[in-house]
């Protein structure tokens, strides 16, 4: 073989070579964008996120604030308090956990077979867990506590099952235990705005238990907004944060702060119904009517059903003495909700001061 030869096939081979390297880096990268690897893993992962979020969306509610005038009318009820599970991203891997869960068949989660997940070699701690969450679905308070306390005391590092527990304690109304489970989560996770924002959330059930003193209780509305204050110093548009303020704020009669919040969150969210009444709430304490009334009607244009909003719209109109369009509002609100006390003693005062 002369040398010209030889030369020729040793940059034919180092093309192919380079073409083959080629091809194998743009076939990873594609792998890579389009979810080829580890497919099990995401979809379980976001499968557990999922469930979680079902079970503890919309655990905790709130009273919406109504406008006592003649009479004090017939709460209507919000949900305040939507949870963002901490990420499941922590129990993949073999290091520490016993198991790589991207192998486990994420069908199996709705309803998994313990004893084949001990064979597989998971740790109990999050067997415990998983028990725990079907028995939180179904409603079995204290045996999702039960399961619940067997993964922490295997795991005391293991922060999701601190935060199950601490709503399983709030659905026992035990507010005190879900704070402390909620304390030993924000130790493990200092800058979880999340995490304050539950436990402020449980400091406003502390506070409604009806033995408690005034002074307590405002004590404990005061803790709440340090830590309603601390998850938005945090995420300054954690919009369950700011909500939740706003009521608190409301409750203690700081009107100014409930408007600066709910500004604040009708940005975020401008379709936010119960925020336009809430600030209208507001504004109608601060005996400034016209602002009211331009709240009250927002609120009523994004939800046409919004007996809560027609009812404070009412007053608002009865404070400026603008009785018929008042006792139209109740009219309307009466046929969202016969049963509305408050607006049906309301329209029979205003019908008898019509009539004379």
């Amino acid at each position: 073989m002369n040398r010209r030869t030889f030369i020729f096939l040793t940059t034919i081979a180092a093309i192919a070579l380079i073409i083959i390297v080629l091809c194998c880096i743009l076939f990873t990268c594609k792998s890579r964008e389009t979810g080829l690897e580890q497919p099990e893993e995401q979809t379980i992962i976001e499968y557990l996120d999922k469930i979680l979020e079902e079970i503890l969306e919309e655990t905790f509610q709130e009273e919406e604030e109504e406008l006592p005038v003649l009479r004090e009318g017939s709460l209507h009820r919000v949900s305040h308090l939507l949870h963002h599970p901490p990420s499941l991203a922590g129990l993949t891997g073999r290091h520490g956990w016993g198991v790589n869960v991207s192998e486990i068949n994420p069908v199996n989660f709705e309803n998994p077979d313990l004893g084949i997940m001990q064979e597989m070699g998971v740790q109990q701690y999050i067997i415990s867990f998983l028990a725990g969450e079907q028995f939180f679905r179904n409603g079995e308070w204290d045996r999702a506590i039960a399961e619940y306390t067997v993964s922490i005391n295997r795991n005391p590092q293991f922060i999701n099952a601190l935060i199950s527990r601490g709503n399983a304690w709030m659905r026992k109304r035990e507010y005190n235990r879900a704070i402390e489970d909620f304390n030993r989560a924000i130790r493990l996770d200092v800058n979880s705005a999340d995490l304050y924002n539950y436990r402020g959330f449980a400091r406003t059930q502390v506070s409604a238990i009806g033995n408690m003193s005034s002074s307590a209780a405002l004590r404990e509305m005061n803790l709440a907004i340090e830590d309603f204050s601390r998850a938005i110093a945090i995420n300054q548009n954690h919009i369950d944060a700011l909500i939740n303020r706003s009521f608190v704020y409301y409750q203690t009669g700081n009107f100014t702060r409930v408007i600066e919040d709910c500004n604040r969150i009708i940005t975020l969210e401008p379709s936010n119904a119960v925020i336009w009444n809430r600030r209208g709430s507001a504004w109608y304490r601060l005996e400034d009517d016209n602002r009211a009334l331009n709240d009250f009607t927002e609120a009523i244009r994004l939800r046409n059903d919004y007996a809560t909003a027609l009812f404070n719209r009412a007053n608002t109109w009865l404070n400026k003495r603008e009785l018929d369009k008042a006792y139209d509002d109740l009219t309307r609100c009466l046929i969202i909700n016969p049963s509305y006390s408050g607006a049906e003693a309301l329209k029979n005062d205003i019908r008898q001061i019509l009539n004379r």
